[in-house]
């Protein structure tokens, strides 16, 4: 399940997305009870639903080169999501920052290799 997309701005190598968080989101349930939280696993899936999608077409999942994970993303977040494909390198980085009241902050980033 995808999060709701804002807004879209695409040039060759880069995509910057626009996404809400919404809290009916099938990543949320039982993830945690008492505190919804968005997992990894979620964010790496949206990272190559739209990386391969759109940047890195007809490529497939081969390995994680490194990833943070630094702020938790909670129901109602607005997140945006920069990804950059490097087709050399067979490697698509990502960052996710949460947006709150104007200001940035990283959220998660890391490096996916492609094949």
């Amino acid at each position: 399940m995808l999060p709701v997309e804002l807004s879209r701005c695409q040039q060759l190598t880069q995509l910057a997305l626009l996404l809400r968080i919404d809290a009916d989101l099938f990543w949320f349930r039982g993830h945690f009870p008492q505190q919804p939280l968005l997992p990894g696993v979620a964010q790496l899936d949206w990272v190559l639903h739209y990386g391969i999608g759109c940047l890195a077409v007809g490529q497939q999942f081969s390995s994680v080169e490194n990833i943070k994970f630094q702020q938790p993303v909670l129901p109602g977040s607005l997140l945006e999501l920069n990804l950059e494909w490097d087709e050399l390198k067979k490697q698509l980085s990502f960052s996710y920052y949460l947006i709150r009241n104007g200001d940035r902050s990283v959220a998660s980033s890391g490096k996916i290799r492609l094949c």
